[in-house]
């Protein structure tokens, strides 16, 4: 199943009959060129500060297909919110993973020129990334990009454009990842659709977050709102009208995150004891259930927390982090409606690379009296 930038912990796996978007297909001729040609592989890697992530589709008529699909939490920003560097044991959690990223592509014969590797925050904002991403190249044969906040939430949108509800005036996506909290106000423009209005990168995410607030052992709701008046701090900055709020808060608006801030969330609101990406990906929920979820997080403490399926030890102490950046954008701007997204940069990736493919190339034009 695709993953967001902090996702639910999953094992290593190969499914190839998954669909990379809601209407994707994976019966007969979904893969195909309608001749019995496979359509060809694109692969799209992205590092983030908390996970590392690998999709591997064919395009389809709907979307695409997914054929293999990788995650690992490997912390790669760890401590650096205090340091400034990429920690030694977090490059060697992340050059593992992307090591094991890499025999997945041979084995698949994805050709290099299919795959697009991306990375993020962590890489972003090191005094070392630059040096990171060398020795993966060097080590892996892996050409890692590192994108600007921009392209980055660019590419969340990309991702989730099914999601959007057709009727909305207005929507904004959120793509709460390990190290930054990307944010972008799309309004209904008659027949261009949706347009940008503003975006913006806060340098507010589920690891730096949890760092700076460490859970106490008692008194947590006060913590909990420390948290919330943090991320609220940093959206104090918003780069578009106040007029746009009141698309939001008269209903006009909806909100869609997609990351593992939100996905958490729904599992524990449906009670799953197991994740199920069918039932997770657009889901709607109210902003009443996403505190509800997080009222029962709270409850349950960090040893109940590693305990859900939906949650797992690695992330116990990160889903809390992730539940106020969701409040405290939820309360900026007020949305009843939150649509959930199981997907993101890697699905906007792949998507853009399809794309390309397909626009028709521009034919050179003939001198008079050449031959054709």
């Amino acid at each position: 199943m695709p993953e967001t930038d902090d996702a639910p912990p999953r094992a290593d796996r190969s499914q190839p009959s998954r669909t990379g978007r809601p209407g994707a297909r994976s019966g007969a001729g979904a893969g195909g060129d309608g001749a019995g040609r496979e359509a060809p592989l694109y692969g799209a890697l992205d590092l983030g500060t908390n996970n590392c992530r690998l999709l591997i589709a064919r395009p389809a008529r709907d979307g695409f297909r997914v054929v293999d699909s990788f995650s690992r939490i490997v912390r790669l920003g760890e401590n650096l919110s205090r340091t400034g560097q990429l920690d030694v044991a977090a490059m060697d959690r992340a050059y593992e993973a992307l090591a094991l990223c890499g025999e997945r592509i041979a084995r698949k014969g994805l050709p290099s020129s299919k795959l697009i590797a991306v990375a993020t925050q962590a890489c972003r904002q090191a005094g070392n990334g630059e040096a990171f991403v060398e020795r993966v190249r060097l080590g892996t044969g892996l050409k890692l990009r590192i994108i600007d906040p921009a392209e980055e939430a660019r590419l969340a949108v990309e991702g989730c454009l099914d999601l959007f509800d057709a009727s909305a005036e207005a929507v904004l996506v959120v793509d709460v990842g390990g190290g930054s909290t990307e944010l972008s106000w799309m309004k209904r423009r008659g027949r261009a659709g949706f347009v940008l209005e503003g975006w913006m990168s806060a340098p507010v995410g589920v690891v730096t977050l949890a760092e700076r607030h460490p859970e106490p052992e008692a008194g947590l709701d006060g913590w909990y709102e420390a948290m919330v008046a943090d991320m609220s701090e940093a959206l104090a900055a918003a780069p578009v009208s106040p007029d746009l709020r009141q698309l939001f808060a008269s209903g006009r608006g909806h909100m869609i995150g997609t990351s593992g801030a939100i996905t958490s969330l729904a599992g524990i609101h449906l009670g799953l004891k197991r994740y199920q990406r069918n039932l997770v990906d657009g889901l709607w929920m109210t902003s009443g259930d996403c505190g509800k979820a997080a009222e029962t997080l709270m409850a349950l403490g960090p040893a109940g927390r590693a305990a859900e399926s939906c949650i797992g030890p690695d992330r116990a102490d990160l889903v809390l982090a992730g539940a106020a950046i969701m409040e405290a954008v939820q309360r900026a701007w007020p949305s009843e409606r939150v649509r959930v997204a199981d997907r993101g940069l890697r699905e906007g990736l792949l998507l853009q690379q399809m794309r390309a493919d397909r626009a028709p190339r521009r034919r050179r034009r003939r001198r008079p009296g050449s031959a054709s």
